[in-house]
């Protein structure tokens, strides 16, 4: 467990003792420490040490890594990012004040925010109304729900993308089914017939055209695409079990995550179904041993267990079992043009979440250079680090005329975690220096001196002369 020298967790040691409604007296006789010693530590006077640490643990039974993370960072980075909006013009937010509030306030944070979800969902359906009004062909067909990805994605980062009870679901079929790792296509097409009267045929591109799985109710039948690679076939049956056999928990998850909408329930099920497929390709505690085994070596655990390099990364950031959890990371997938269509936060990381990434950011170069490993140290603005990798996704090919979408992924981890993975092995560990400035988004960074933004921050104003031509196609004055 990585805890900071001084951690200042006040609130949440207040938070917690408010929730066991203990007294600060009682509380401190069970830490074995003073009343007053207990609310400097609140108070954030007083950082909370690793013995205290390790003694709440002991006598509260809490998950320590869990509590010792810093929630509000997260917190203060959205707050951060929300206040940057033209909308807060010409008001001057301290950063202790947005730290201070996100961490004495999560639960209002968080509403805050919320709310102001909601204000750009309404502000962007108004701009894409008003585009759509100005030609009278595309005003059918105006949708209002932009934002149901946003939903799953935050349920998702709430759980650590770690779903125990997929987990175990998973384990349970590999003993039910019998499978075998080298031969999981017909074990999964076996078991699906045997125990859920329910076939599985690969079908030409010809008939299948775009689509590469389609569950044919009157036949009872999975279809799938012949383009698709056996690593896809085999995740394509195991979400059909997922979707056959593990209907209930497949609800029950979903209406734990309280979404808002019809959209947001359907897509938190199909993400849902992949996580349970992801578990059934890659069994937890033979992934985590590979894994830490080969140091993290993206590319032999891809061959080990037969699956994609997307898959692996996916797979990689859901390792967090009580007792047994990887190195926590986070997670993304981009087209050439820089547009995520797939986001998961972790180890600190915050991604932007109204706009794009970094221009300086490694995974844009590894278009440059499809199917090579790229690895970055990347610097944020706040002083912390991160180890990144990259790679160009491999296309699921649609033959000679098909056209499908370049994709990127990276997967990252904080540098402190760094020395676990192989990719660490060739970096200056130490040297700050090496790294590579990087931002959250141009919107919200605060690196003035770069040359590569594509618009100037929203809370700065622009300083132009005609007489001054520099690399960057605008100055920006300093607040």
């Amino acid at each position: 467990m990585a805890v900071e020298k001084k951690a200042m967790l006040g609130h949440k040691v207040r938070r917690f003792r408010q929730e066991q409604n203990l007294s600060q007296t009682d509380m401190a006789e069970m830490l074995e420490i003073s009343a007053s010693y207990l609310n400097l530590i609140e108070h954030n006077q007083r950082p909370v040490t690793v013995p205290l640490l390790f003694r709440l643990g002991q006598v509260f039974q809490i998950d320590l890594r869990e509590f010792a993370e810093d929630e509000a960072a997260a917190l203060a980075a959205g707050l951060r990012e929300m206040f940057s909006d033209p909308l807060f013009e010409g008001v001057s937010i301290r950063e202790q004040e947005i730290r201070e509030v996100a961490e004495v306030s999560p639960a209002a944070t968080q509403a805050v925010m919320n709310l102001y979800k909601s204000y750009a969902e309404m502000r962007e359906d108004t701009q894409a109304l008003v585009e759509r009004l100005a030609d009278p062909n595309m005003i059918q067909g105006l949708d209002a729900q932009v934002f149901p990805i946003e939903e799953v994605r935050d349920f998702q980062q709430s759980q650590s993308n770690h779903f125990p009870e997929l987990e175990t679901a998973a384990e349970a079929l590999w003993q039910d089914a019998g499978l075998e790792a080298g031969n999981l296509y017909h074990g999964l097409a076996g078991h699906l017939q045997a125990v859920h009267g329910i076939g599985a045929k690969v079908m030409p591109v010809d008939i299948m055209g775009e689509t590469l799985r389609r569950y044919d109710f009157h036949r009872r039948r999975v279809l799938l695409s012949e383009m698709l690679p056996a690593s896809g076939r085999n995740f394509q049956l195991a979400v059909q079990l997922a979707l056959s056999s593990q209907g209930e928990l497949l609800d029950r998850l979903v209406a734990k995550a309280e979404l808002s909408s019809r959209d947001a329930e359907k897509l938190c099920r199909i993400s849902l179904a992949g996580a349970f497929a992801g578990a059934v390709l890659m069994p937890y505690d033979a992934f985590l041993t590979s894994a830490k085994e080969l140091r993290y070596d993206l590319e032999i655990l891809q061959n080990r267990f037969g699956v994609s390099f997307e898959q692996v990364c996916h797979r990689l950031t859901t390792l967090q079992r009580n007792g047994a959890r990887g190195v926590p990371f986070f997670f993304i997938r981009i087209d050439n043009a820089g547009n995520i269509s797939k986001r998961l936060s972790g180890a600190g990381f915050h991604f932007a979440r109204f706009g794009g990434t970094c221009p300086r950011w490694i995974i844009h170069d590894a278009f440059r250079a499809p199917g090579t490993v790229h690895t970055q140290q990347a610097s944020m603005p706040d002083g912390s680090t991160f180890l990144t990798i990259a790679r160009t996704v491999d296309p699921i090919l649609g033959g000679h005329h098909g056209r499908q979408p370049r994709l990127a992924v990276a997967l990252g981890c904080d540098m402190g975690q760094a020395k676990h993975l192989v990719y660490g092995d060739a970096m200056d560990l130490k040297n700050k220096q090496a790294a590579t400035d990087v931002g959250v988004s141009c919107r919200v960074c605060e690196r003035l001196d770069c040359g590569q933004r594509a618009h100037p921050p929203l809370n700065h104003r622009l300083r132009l002369d005609e007489n001054v031509r520099r690399i960057a196609p605008f100055a920006i004055a300093p607040n």
